[in-house]
């Protein structure tokens, strides 16, 4: 299992180093002008070449590169010369502290990846997603939650009753959830439940995660988590439901079920026991590859129903073209989807020991 996981860890981290490579590439092409975009189209050309030097976009790409690579780096290499381009000044990251010195004017230190700053406000990217995230997390757990529960008990129940009209109307829940695209359920969930039937609901169309009272303050606006929620767990909720009744029916017509039915173990007891167990395996990735879907995928529901998450920060960014941002977004998700994969992947070989045997 050692082994299992350290390759897994290995793997992750190369795949890692793709996606920077690629995002790297992608948003360096792209024809904006930071310097412009910080100090307004008015700026003087001296200012300009102040903050291009200052930002290191005055050197070649495979220097910009090496730049970018060591601020995300935990373990990075910097000058103390203030005239340093390759590696910057360790005053720029409150979180560096000094390992030991390189040379004379060079130290490694350990620090959080630094992610830049808003080319609009000029924040750092990492103070601002560190806002986001827990409003974005707290979402896409709950949709999540609410899918995994009720798709897994879903599929179950119509794996044991096939054919029957408990089997019809979770096909029809499936085929709806596939079918129903996420900003148009956000439109119709919010004008129903949110205007239409509110005086029945007590839910708002939008909303954040918390409000304020003008006469108590800042308060946890639970209610408003309800809509989003389930718009965002719907798609999900299908997909987990064809899945555990596909594995379900699959294993059930399995030799070793049989035989446990010939020994007289009780239904509950092979179900719990043995079926559901290696059913799970596909389940499992499906919900892990989908909790890291639903952290990037909220773009449209949060946007529709005001939440204050990672989707709307990607709209704001999106518009106002404020590239490290949207770079630090990517590079979250992806950092998100790969240690969901891993975790899935070692939860799987946990589950079924065939799979730590293939891959030894």
């Amino acid at each position: 299992m050692i082994r299992f996981t350290f390759r897994r860890i290995v793997n992750g981290g190369l795949v890692m180093l793709g996606v920077i490579v690629i995002i790297f590439s992608l948003f360096n092409v792209l024809p904006a002008d930071p310097a412009r975009m910080m100090l307004g189209q008015r700026a003087d050309s001296a200012s300009v070449s102040i903050i291009n030097r200052d930002l290191g976009l005055d050197q070649p790409i495979h220097i910009r590169f090496l730049i970018y690579l060591n601020d995300l780096s935990p373990l990075s290499i910097h000058s103390l010369s203030p005239g340093s381009h390759l590696f910057l000044n360790p005053a720029k990251y409150s979180s560096a502290k000094k390992l030991f010195q390189l040379s004379a004017d060079k130290v490694l230190v350990i620090k959080a990846p630094y992610l830049r700053r808003s080319y609009q406000n000029k924040s750092e990217v990492s103070t601002i997603l560190i806002e986001r995230i827990p409003d974005t997390a707290i979402l896409a757990f709950a949709a999540i939650l609410l899918a995994s529960i009720i798709g897994i008990s879903l599929g179950i129940i119509s794996a044991l009753k096939k054919d029957t009209w408990i089997d019809r109307l979770a096909l029809i829940i499936s085929i709806s959830g596939v079918s129903l695209p996420s900003f148009f359920a956000s439109i119709i969930f919010a004008w129903l439940f949110g205007f239409l039937l509110s005086s029945y609901t007590g839910l708002n169309m939008t909303g954040g995660l918390t409000e304020v009272d003008p006469f108590k303050g800042e308060y946890l606006a639970l209610k408003n988590l309800i809509l989003p929620s389930l718009v965002l767990g719907f798609r999900p909720l299908a997909i987990i439901v064809q899945l555990t009744r596909s594995s379900m029916l699959e294993v059930l017509s399995q030799d070793y079920i049989r035989t446990g039915k010939a020994k007289g173990l009780s239904k509950g007891i092979l179900i719990r026991k043995h079926a559901l167990r290696n059913a799970m395996n596909p389940v499992v990735t499906a919900i892990s590859g989908w909790l890291g879907s639903l952290l990037a995928g909220a773009v449209f529901v949060e946007y529709i129903f005001g939440w204050n998450g990672i989707g709307k920060l990607t709209v704001t960014a999106l518009e106002n073209y404020d590239l490290p941002v949207i770079m630090g977004i990517v590079l979250f998700i992806s950092l998100v989807f790969i240690i969901l994969n891993i975790l899935a992947d070692l939860l799987n070989g946990a589950l079924d020991p065939r799979i730590r045997a293939f891959e030894s």
